[in-house]
């Protein structure tokens, strides 16, 4: 199986499935030199951790990181920077009864199609769980990225037809700890919450949007044709599981837009080239320009829901219906959030190393 690696100097490949022994990534490509410690990665885990809230499933998984190897007395020493965490809490039980019959809005018929023996169990490779595996990649790119003083921050802005207002950049990390949802405008986020968990009593889900922000990004960053940076960032964004759509900048509005309009204009201050305004969000021709990076991404409903739907039975061949059992969340919203912060972060720290801001040796 191919497609589990990311990144040209920069790399992550990540393993495991949602009920196997463990999930983890081995990161091969950080510079030596990079302060970096179990609790840098628990950290970022944590926010993508099940069982927060009444809002996320109710796994209980710890999450707990352990950290195998690529870092020697407190520093990464240039060589892979292997971690893992090991799968505590899951019931395989309940998807033995659906063996062989598709879930309506999953990968099971498609994955079944092109592997034919597949770990079926809570989606397998397949999972949202298989994520964790990007945020450790993620932890250790942000610290990289910390060096240079950038950071990446994501929040939920729309829930179902609830949509949130526009955020002030400086206040979104602080508001968006302030709530479950994980959104900046807190009146929303009441609102989307009380959504949530009326679609989760009746056994439903809600998808919704997701927005992710990179500041003080140099200008420079991203090559031509192929590996432009928005091509980067709008890959693997789409890798993550149940994500739709991704624009950047004004995205799909600039198509009902004048150049007038659409056009950011460029002035000085301080010595520094800046935009009036951000419709590209930060990204022309494939290379930043030094304003942030505006990211959007469309996150569907959880797949997962507790309705009785139509599928078909392929040993027998037939037309059948199926209940889901187990425990999902209602809205992935709240902690993908997490994982869209790490993948941004992911492609960034590759390109700040092919672009040699990052000397890929030693910092």
């Amino acid at each position: 199986m191919s497609g589990n690696t990311l990144g040209k100097m920069f790399k992550i490949t990540t393993f495991g499935s949602s009920h196997g022994i463990a999930l983890g990534a081995i990161i091969d490509g950080c510079p030596a030199g990079l302060e970096l410690s179990k609790k840098d990665i628990q950290k970022e885990l944590d926010k993508r951790r099940p069982g927060t809230s009444k809002v996320t499933t109710s796994r209980g998984e710890a999450d707990e990181v352990k950290l195998l190897s690529g870092v020697f007395k407190g520093k990464t020493d240039g060589t892979p920077i292997a971690a893992l965490v090991y799968n505590r809490e899951m019931d395989s039980s309940a998807y033995e009864s659906i063996r062989g019959k598709p879930r309506p809005g999953h990968a099971d018929y498609c994955w079944g199609t092109k592997y034919g023996h597949y770990d079926y169990r809570g989606g397998g490779r397949a999972s949202g769980r298989t994520t964790i595996g990007h945020v450790i990649g993620g932890a250790v790119a942000k610290k990289l990225l910390e060096t240079l003083n950038i950071s990446v921050i994501s929040h939920v802005t729309r829930v179902g037809n609830i949509e949130a207002k526009t955020a002030d950049l400086s206040k979104i990390e602080e508001n968006i700890e302030k709530n479950a949802v994980k959104c900046a405008d807190l009146e929303a986020a009441e609102k989307m919450e009380e959504l949530i968990l009326d679609l989760k009593e009746t056994g439903d889900s809600i998808g919704g949007i997701v927005e992710i922000v990179a500041l003080n990004i140099p200008a420079g960053l991203g090559e031509p044709v192929f590996d432009k940076l928005d091509a980067d960032i709008a890959k693997v964004l789409m890798g993550i599981g149940s994500v739709k759509g991704v624009e950047i900048g004004s995205g799909f509005k600039s198509s009902q837009m004048k150049g007038s309009d659409m056009n950011d204009e460029f002035y000085i201050e301080n010595d520094k080239i800046k935009t009036k305004t951000n419709d590209c969000g930060g990204i022309l021709g494939g290379i930043s320009n030094g304003m942030p990076i505006i990211v959007r991404m469309a996150v569907k409903p959880t797949p997962s829901i507790s309705l009785i739907q139509k599928t078909v039975d392929l040993k027998k061949m037939q037309n059948t219906e199926i209940e889901i059992k187990g425990r999902h969340d209602p809205c992935i919203c709240p902690r993908i959030t997490a994982v869209a912060e790490a993948s941004m972060a992911l492609v960034i720290a590759d390109h700040l190393i092919r672009s040699g801001i990052i000397h890929p040796n030693q910092l």
